[in-house]
Protein backbone atom coordinates (compact mmCIF):
# COMPACT_ATOMS: atom_id res chain seq x y z
CA UNK A 1 0.00 0.00 0.00
CA UNK A 2 1.29 3.48 -0.88
CA UNK A 3 0.19 6.44 1.25
CA UNK A 4 0.97 10.05 0.42
CA UNK A 5 0.94 12.28 3.53
CA UNK A 6 2.89 15.23 2.19
CA UNK A 7 0.16 17.36 0.62
CA UNK A 8 1.57 20.51 2.25
CA UNK A 9 4.62 20.03 0.00
CA UNK A 10 2.60 19.65 -3.20
CA UNK A 11 -0.64 18.19 -4.52
CA UNK A 12 -1.48 16.21 -7.67
CA UNK A 13 -3.01 18.15 -10.56
CA UNK A 14 -6.73 17.49 -10.54
CA UNK A 15 -8.22 15.85 -13.66
CA UNK A 16 -10.67 18.72 -14.14
CA UNK A 17 -7.77 21.19 -13.93
CA UNK A 18 -5.75 19.32 -16.56
CA UNK A 19 -8.78 19.16 -18.88
CA UNK A 20 -9.29 22.91 -18.56
CA UNK A 21 -5.63 23.55 -19.37
CA UNK A 22 -5.19 21.28 -22.40
CA UNK A 23 -6.71 23.53 -25.12
CA UNK A 24 -4.24 26.31 -24.29
CA UNK A 25 -1.17 24.20 -25.02
CA UNK A 26 -1.88 23.43 -28.68
CA UNK A 27 -5.15 24.98 -29.87
CA UNK A 28 -5.50 28.41 -28.24
CA UNK A 29 -1.73 28.75 -27.91
CA UNK A 30 -1.39 32.41 -28.91
CA UNK A 31 0.62 35.04 -27.07
CA UNK A 32 -1.92 37.10 -25.08
CA UNK A 33 -0.06 40.28 -26.01
CA UNK A 34 -0.68 39.69 -29.73
CA UNK A 35 -3.57 41.51 -31.42
CA UNK A 36 -4.58 38.71 -33.79
CA UNK A 37 -7.29 36.12 -33.09
CA UNK A 38 -4.94 33.58 -31.52
CA UNK A 39 -3.60 36.18 -29.14
CA UNK A 40 -7.02 37.55 -28.26
CA UNK A 41 -8.32 34.09 -27.37
CA UNK A 42 -5.45 33.71 -24.92
CA UNK A 43 -6.07 37.23 -23.57
CA UNK A 44 -9.74 36.42 -23.05
CA UNK A 45 -8.80 33.31 -21.04
CA UNK A 46 -6.59 35.40 -18.76
CA UNK A 47 -9.21 38.11 -18.33
CA UNK A 48 -11.87 35.55 -17.46
CA UNK A 49 -9.49 33.83 -15.03
CA UNK A 50 -8.75 37.10 -13.29
CA UNK A 51 -12.46 37.83 -12.95
CA UNK A 52 -13.22 34.38 -11.50
CA UNK A 53 -10.43 34.57 -8.94
CA UNK A 54 -11.53 38.09 -8.00
CA UNK A 55 -14.93 36.65 -7.02
CA UNK A 56 -13.19 34.08 -4.81
CA UNK A 57 -11.10 36.73 -3.03
CA UNK A 58 -13.82 39.38 -2.97
CA UNK A 59 -11.69 41.92 -4.82
CA UNK A 60 -11.44 43.71 -8.18
CA UNK A 61 -9.97 41.90 -11.19
CA UNK A 62 -7.23 44.49 -11.65
CA UNK A 63 -5.99 43.80 -8.12
CA UNK A 64 -4.71 40.33 -9.11
CA UNK A 65 -1.19 39.85 -10.51
CA UNK A 66 -0.26 36.40 -11.84
CA UNK A 67 3.23 35.14 -10.99
CA UNK A 68 5.36 32.06 -11.57
CA UNK A 69 5.05 30.79 -7.97
CA UNK A 70 4.05 31.65 -4.43
CA UNK A 71 7.69 32.49 -3.68
CA UNK A 72 7.78 35.02 -6.51
CA UNK A 73 4.56 36.58 -5.22
CA UNK A 74 6.06 36.91 -1.72
CA UNK A 75 9.18 38.53 -3.21
CA UNK A 76 7.07 40.96 -5.23
CA UNK A 77 5.01 41.93 -2.18
CA UNK A 78 8.01 42.64 0.04
CA UNK A 79 10.68 43.90 -2.34
CA UNK A 80 8.17 45.60 -4.62
CA UNK A 81 6.66 47.63 -1.80
CA UNK A 82 10.05 48.53 -0.30
CA UNK A 83 11.41 49.53 -3.71
CA UNK A 84 8.44 51.81 -4.22
CA UNK A 85 8.93 53.38 -0.81
CA UNK A 86 12.66 53.94 -1.36
CA UNK A 87 12.23 55.44 -4.82
CA UNK A 88 9.52 57.77 -3.55
CA UNK A 89 11.77 58.93 -0.74
CA UNK A 90 14.76 59.46 -2.98
CA UNK A 91 12.62 61.44 -5.42
CA UNK A 92 11.54 63.68 -2.56
CA UNK A 93 15.25 64.30 -1.84
CA UNK A 94 16.15 65.37 -5.39
CA UNK A 95 17.65 68.58 -4.07
CA UNK A 96 20.25 66.60 -2.12
CA UNK A 97 23.48 65.33 -3.59
CA UNK A 98 24.02 61.60 -4.24
CA UNK A 99 26.40 61.48 -1.27
CA UNK A 100 23.78 63.00 1.02
CA UNK A 101 21.16 60.50 -0.18
CA UNK A 102 23.51 57.57 0.51
CA UNK A 103 24.13 58.88 4.01
CA UNK A 104 20.40 59.14 4.58
CA UNK A 105 19.81 55.51 3.60
CA UNK A 106 22.53 54.42 6.00
CA UNK A 107 20.81 55.96 9.00
CA UNK A 108 18.80 53.25 10.74
CA UNK A 109 15.92 55.53 11.72
CA UNK A 110 15.40 56.64 8.14
CA UNK A 111 15.38 53.13 6.70
CA UNK A 112 11.92 51.64 6.17
CA UNK A 113 11.04 49.08 8.84
CA UNK A 114 9.42 45.68 8.26
CA UNK A 115 7.75 43.42 10.81
CA UNK A 116 7.48 39.71 10.09
CA UNK A 117 7.53 36.46 12.05
CA UNK A 118 10.53 34.29 12.83
CA UNK A 119 8.83 31.25 11.31
CA UNK A 120 7.70 32.57 7.94
CA UNK A 121 8.29 30.68 4.72
CA UNK A 122 11.81 31.29 3.45
CA UNK A 123 10.42 33.28 0.51
CA UNK A 124 9.48 35.96 3.04
CA UNK A 125 12.43 35.54 5.40
CA UNK A 126 15.10 35.61 2.71
CA UNK A 127 13.48 38.59 0.99
CA UNK A 128 13.66 40.49 4.28
CA UNK A 129 17.22 39.34 4.93
CA UNK A 130 18.25 40.46 1.43
CA UNK A 131 16.88 43.94 2.06
CA UNK A 132 18.72 44.06 5.40
CA UNK A 133 22.04 42.98 3.85
CA UNK A 134 21.73 45.67 1.19
CA UNK A 135 21.10 48.28 3.87
CA UNK A 136 17.66 49.07 2.45
CA UNK A 137 15.52 48.14 5.46
CA UNK A 138 15.50 47.11 9.08
CA UNK A 139 13.45 44.05 10.10
CA UNK A 140 11.88 42.89 13.35
CA UNK A 141 11.27 39.12 13.55
CA UNK A 142 8.45 38.28 15.99
CA UNK A 143 8.83 34.93 17.72
CA UNK A 144 5.71 32.76 18.06
CA UNK A 145 4.47 31.67 21.48
CA UNK A 146 4.69 28.06 22.66
CA UNK A 147 1.45 27.30 20.82
CA UNK A 148 2.99 28.40 17.53
CA UNK A 149 0.90 31.59 17.33
CA UNK A 150 2.09 35.11 16.54
CA UNK A 151 0.48 37.37 19.12
CA UNK A 152 -1.12 40.56 17.88
CA UNK A 153 0.19 42.61 20.83
CA UNK A 154 3.79 41.71 19.99
CA UNK A 155 3.30 43.13 16.51
CA UNK A 156 1.69 46.29 17.88
CA UNK A 157 4.59 46.86 20.29
CA UNK A 158 7.11 46.39 17.47
CA UNK A 159 5.59 49.14 15.30
CA UNK A 160 7.85 52.17 14.78
CA UNK A 161 7.43 55.56 13.13
CA UNK A 162 9.20 54.18 10.05
CA UNK A 163 7.30 50.85 9.85
CA UNK A 164 5.90 50.41 6.34
CA UNK A 165 5.10 46.68 6.08
CA UNK A 166 3.87 43.79 8.22
CA UNK A 167 4.04 40.31 6.66
CA UNK A 168 2.57 37.39 8.63
CA UNK A 169 1.67 34.01 7.14
CA UNK A 170 -1.94 32.80 7.43
CA UNK A 171 -1.09 29.14 8.16
CA UNK A 172 2.39 27.98 9.11
CA UNK A 173 3.56 25.53 6.46
CA UNK A 174 5.43 23.22 8.87
CA UNK A 175 3.25 22.97 11.97
CA UNK A 176 -0.10 24.11 10.56
CA UNK A 177 -1.02 26.72 13.17
CA UNK A 178 -3.48 29.44 12.08
CA UNK A 179 -2.39 33.01 12.69
CA UNK A 180 -4.92 35.72 13.72
CA UNK A 181 -4.70 37.52 10.37
CA UNK A 182 -8.09 39.25 10.60
CA UNK A 183 -7.32 40.60 14.08
CA UNK A 184 -3.83 41.76 13.05
CA UNK A 185 -5.28 43.45 9.96
CA UNK A 186 -7.90 45.31 11.98
CA UNK A 187 -5.25 46.40 14.48
CA UNK A 188 -3.04 47.77 11.70
CA UNK A 189 -5.99 49.67 10.22
CA UNK A 190 -6.63 51.21 13.63
CA UNK A 191 -2.97 52.22 14.02
CA UNK A 192 -2.94 53.71 10.51
CA UNK A 193 -5.69 56.19 11.40
CA UNK A 194 -3.24 58.17 13.52
CA UNK A 195 -0.17 57.84 11.26
CA UNK A 196 1.16 59.91 8.39
CA UNK A 197 3.11 56.93 6.98
CA UNK A 198 0.78 54.02 6.27
CA UNK A 199 1.63 50.44 7.25
CA UNK A 200 0.71 47.84 4.61
CA UNK A 201 -0.22 44.27 5.54
CA UNK A 202 0.74 41.17 3.54
CA UNK A 203 -0.09 37.55 4.26
CA UNK A 204 1.27 34.40 2.66
CA UNK A 205 -1.95 32.39 2.37
CA UNK A 206 -0.45 29.46 0.45
CA UNK A 207 -1.40 26.82 3.04
CA UNK A 208 -4.74 28.43 3.90
CA UNK A 209 -6.27 28.76 0.42
CA UNK A 210 -8.17 25.50 0.35
CA UNK A 211 -9.31 25.46 3.98
CA UNK A 212 -9.91 28.93 5.46
CA UNK A 213 -11.81 32.16 4.63
CA UNK A 214 -10.00 34.03 1.86
CA UNK A 215 -12.06 37.21 1.40
CA UNK A 216 -9.48 39.99 1.50
CA UNK A 217 -11.83 42.53 3.07
CA UNK A 218 -12.75 40.07 5.81
CA UNK A 219 -9.05 39.49 6.46
CA UNK A 220 -8.20 43.22 6.27
CA UNK A 221 -5.08 42.59 4.16
CA UNK A 222 -3.44 44.75 1.49
CA UNK A 223 -1.59 41.88 -0.21
CA UNK A 224 -2.12 38.12 -0.27
CA UNK A 225 -0.16 35.24 -1.83
CA UNK A 226 -1.53 32.02 -3.39
CA UNK A 227 0.43 29.13 -4.99
CA UNK A 228 -1.22 26.83 -7.52
CA UNK A 229 0.48 23.53 -6.72
CA UNK A 230 -0.84 23.50 -3.16
CA UNK A 231 -4.46 23.31 -4.34
CA UNK A 232 -4.47 20.89 -7.28
CA UNK A 233 -3.05 23.18 -9.99
CA UNK A 234 0.39 22.74 -11.58
CA UNK A 235 3.71 23.81 -10.12
CA UNK A 236 4.90 27.08 -11.66
CA UNK A 237 1.94 29.42 -11.16
CA UNK A 238 0.84 31.69 -8.34
CA UNK A 239 -0.68 35.09 -7.75
CA UNK A 240 -0.40 38.17 -5.61
CA UNK A 241 -3.48 40.14 -4.64
CA UNK A 242 -2.54 43.82 -4.34
CA UNK A 243 -5.17 46.17 -2.92
CA UNK A 244 -5.75 49.21 -5.11
CA UNK A 245 -3.52 52.08 -3.98
CA UNK A 246 -0.79 49.85 -2.53
CA UNK A 247 2.53 51.14 -3.94
CA UNK A 248 4.45 48.37 -5.74
CA UNK A 249 7.35 48.45 -8.20
CA UNK A 250 8.29 45.55 -10.47
CA UNK A 251 11.19 43.29 -9.47
CA UNK A 252 11.25 41.46 -12.84
CA UNK A 253 11.77 43.78 -15.79
CA UNK A 254 10.99 43.36 -19.48
CA UNK A 255 7.56 43.66 -21.07
CA UNK A 256 4.51 45.42 -19.66
CA UNK A 257 2.57 42.28 -18.77
CA UNK A 258 0.50 42.21 -15.56
CA UNK A 259 0.12 45.99 -15.40
CA UNK A 260 3.88 46.34 -15.73
CA UNK A 261 4.45 44.56 -12.42
CA UNK A 262 5.52 41.15 -13.74
CA UNK A 263 7.38 41.03 -17.06
CA UNK A 264 7.24 37.84 -19.12
CA UNK A 265 4.66 36.25 -21.41
CA UNK A 266 1.80 34.99 -19.26
CA UNK A 267 1.59 31.22 -18.74
CA UNK A 268 -1.95 30.93 -20.07
CA UNK A 269 -2.62 27.20 -19.52
CA UNK A 270 -1.28 27.36 -15.96
CA UNK A 271 -3.32 30.47 -15.15
CA UNK A 272 -6.42 28.67 -16.47
CA UNK A 273 -5.46 25.65 -14.34
CA UNK A 274 -5.05 27.78 -11.21
CA UNK A 275 -8.47 29.32 -11.82
CA UNK A 276 -10.11 25.92 -12.26
CA UNK A 277 -8.46 24.63 -9.05
CA UNK A 278 -9.79 27.63 -7.13
CA UNK A 279 -13.24 27.11 -8.67
CA UNK A 280 -13.21 23.49 -7.41
CA UNK A 281 -12.38 24.42 -3.81
CA UNK A 282 -14.84 23.07 -1.30
CA UNK A 283 -13.58 23.27 2.25
CA UNK A 284 -12.90 19.63 3.05
CA UNK A 285 -13.90 18.48 6.53
CA UNK A 286 -10.60 16.90 7.57
CA UNK A 287 -10.78 17.93 11.22
CA UNK A 288 -12.18 14.64 12.55
CA UNK A 289 -9.71 12.59 10.51
CA UNK A 290 -6.84 14.80 11.64
CA UNK A 291 -7.85 14.75 15.32
CA UNK A 292 -8.18 10.96 15.29
CA UNK A 293 -4.69 10.72 13.77
CA UNK A 294 -3.26 13.02 16.47
CA UNK A 295 -4.96 11.17 19.33
CA UNK A 296 -3.84 7.72 18.18
CA UNK A 297 -0.21 8.74 17.59
CA UNK A 298 0.07 10.39 21.01
CA UNK A 299 -1.81 7.59 22.78
CA UNK A 300 -0.16 4.61 21.10
CA UNK A 301 3.45 5.83 20.86
CA UNK A 302 5.31 6.89 24.01
CA UNK A 303 7.09 10.25 24.22
CA UNK A 304 5.48 11.87 21.20
CA UNK A 305 4.41 15.52 21.38
CA UNK A 306 2.30 17.69 19.07
CA UNK A 307 4.08 20.80 17.79
CA UNK A 308 1.77 23.81 17.89
CA UNK A 309 -1.78 24.44 19.04
CA UNK A 310 -4.30 21.65 18.64
CA UNK A 311 -7.15 24.18 18.51
CA UNK A 312 -5.84 26.90 16.19
CA UNK A 313 -4.65 24.55 13.48
CA UNK A 314 -5.45 24.11 9.79
CA UNK A 315 -7.24 20.80 9.19
CA UNK A 316 -4.56 19.30 6.96
CA UNK A 317 -1.20 19.70 8.75
CA UNK A 318 0.10 17.77 11.79
CA UNK A 319 3.64 17.96 13.17
CA UNK A 320 4.95 15.61 15.88
CA UNK A 321 8.10 15.57 17.96
CA UNK A 322 9.34 12.00 18.42
CA UNK A 323 11.66 12.19 21.40
CA UNK A 324 15.13 10.63 21.12
CA UNK A 325 14.83 9.90 17.37
CA UNK A 326 16.02 11.74 14.28
CA UNK A 327 13.01 12.85 12.25
CA UNK A 328 14.89 12.17 9.04
CA UNK A 329 15.28 8.51 10.02
CA UNK A 330 11.52 8.24 10.48
CA UNK A 331 10.89 9.85 7.08
CA UNK A 332 13.33 7.47 5.36
CA UNK A 333 11.90 4.46 7.19
CA UNK A 334 8.36 5.36 6.19
CA UNK A 335 9.43 5.95 2.61
CA UNK A 336 10.69 2.37 2.44
CA UNK A 337 7.23 1.30 3.58
CA UNK A 338 5.56 3.36 0.83
CA UNK A 339 4.53 6.30 3.02
CA UNK A 340 5.45 9.91 2.17
CA UNK A 341 5.91 12.60 4.82
CA UNK A 342 8.59 15.19 5.60
CA UNK A 343 10.71 16.78 8.30
CA UNK A 344 9.44 20.24 7.37
CA UNK A 345 9.07 22.51 4.39
CA UNK A 346 9.88 20.90 1.03
CA UNK A 347 11.71 24.11 0.08
CA UNK A 348 14.34 23.44 2.77
CA UNK A 349 14.46 19.63 2.76
CA UNK A 350 18.03 19.67 1.39
CA UNK A 351 19.27 22.00 4.13
CA UNK A 352 21.35 20.64 7.00
CA UNK A 353 20.14 23.27 9.48
CA UNK A 354 17.39 22.35 11.98
CA UNK A 355 13.88 23.57 11.24
CA UNK A 356 13.76 27.33 11.77
CA UNK A 357 10.07 26.95 12.60
CA UNK A 358 10.59 24.57 15.53
CA UNK A 359 13.65 26.51 16.67
CA UNK A 360 11.69 29.78 16.70
CA UNK A 361 9.15 28.24 19.09
CA UNK A 362 11.21 25.98 21.36
CA UNK A 363 14.87 26.89 20.71
CA UNK A 364 15.59 23.18 21.06
CA UNK A 365 17.87 21.45 18.52
CA UNK A 366 16.77 17.99 19.64
CA UNK A 367 13.10 18.85 19.16
CA UNK A 368 13.81 20.42 15.76
CA UNK A 369 15.76 17.33 14.65
CA UNK A 370 13.12 14.92 15.93
CA UNK A 371 10.03 16.53 14.38
CA UNK A 372 8.06 15.14 11.42
CA UNK A 373 5.26 16.74 9.38
CA UNK A 374 2.27 14.76 8.08
CA UNK A 375 -0.18 16.57 5.80
CA UNK A 376 -3.55 15.31 4.61
CA UNK A 377 -6.03 16.22 1.87
CA UNK A 378 -9.56 15.34 0.86
CA UNK A 379 -8.00 12.36 -0.94
CA UNK A 380 -6.72 10.92 2.37
CA UNK A 381 -8.70 7.98 3.76
CA UNK A 382 -9.04 6.48 7.24
CA UNK A 383 -7.66 3.22 5.88
CA UNK A 384 -4.51 5.01 4.73
CA UNK A 385 -4.04 6.65 8.13
CA UNK A 386 -4.61 3.36 9.96
CA UNK A 387 -1.91 1.76 7.81
CA UNK A 388 0.43 4.71 8.36
CA UNK A 389 -0.05 4.66 12.14
CA UNK A 390 0.91 0.97 12.36
CA UNK A 391 4.04 1.58 10.28
CA UNK A 392 4.97 4.65 12.33
CA UNK A 393 4.68 2.59 15.51
CA UNK A 394 6.91 -0.15 14.08
CA UNK A 395 9.58 2.26 12.80
CA UNK A 396 9.67 4.35 15.98
CA UNK A 397 10.04 1.22 18.13
CA UNK A 398 12.84 -0.09 15.91
CA UNK A 399 14.69 3.23 15.85
CA UNK A 400 14.44 3.63 19.61
CA UNK A 401 16.03 0.21 20.11
CA UNK A 402 19.17 1.41 18.33
CA UNK A 403 19.04 5.06 19.39
CA UNK A 404 22.10 6.21 21.39
CA UNK A 405 19.76 8.42 23.45
CA UNK A 406 17.70 5.39 24.49
CA UNK A 407 20.80 3.35 25.36
CA UNK A 408 22.16 6.18 27.48
CA UNK A 409 18.81 6.54 29.24
CA UNK A 410 18.74 2.81 30.02
CA UNK A 411 22.32 2.86 31.28
CA UNK A 412 23.73 0.67 28.46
Amino acid sequence: MRVYLDYAATTPVRKEVLEAMLPFFSDDFGNPSSIHVWGQRARKAIDESRAEIAKFLGCQSEEIIFTGSGSEADNLAIKGLLNSYIVKRLNSDQSKSEKQINNLTNQQFNKPHIITSAFEHHAVLKSCEDLEKKGLATVTYIRPNKEGIIEQEKIKKAIRLNTVLVSIMYVNNEIGTIQPIREIGKMIESVNRSRSTRIYFHTDAVQATEYLPMNVDYLHVDMLTIAGHKIGAPKGVGLLYIRKGTPIRAIIHGGEQEKGLRAGTENVPYIVGLTKAIDLIKNANLKNLRDCFIERIIKEIPEVYLNGSKTFRAPHIVNFYFKNIEGESIVLGLDLEGIACSTGSACTSQALEPSHVIMSIFNDHFRAAGSVRFSLSKLTTKRELDFAIEKIKEIVARLREISPYTKEKNGN
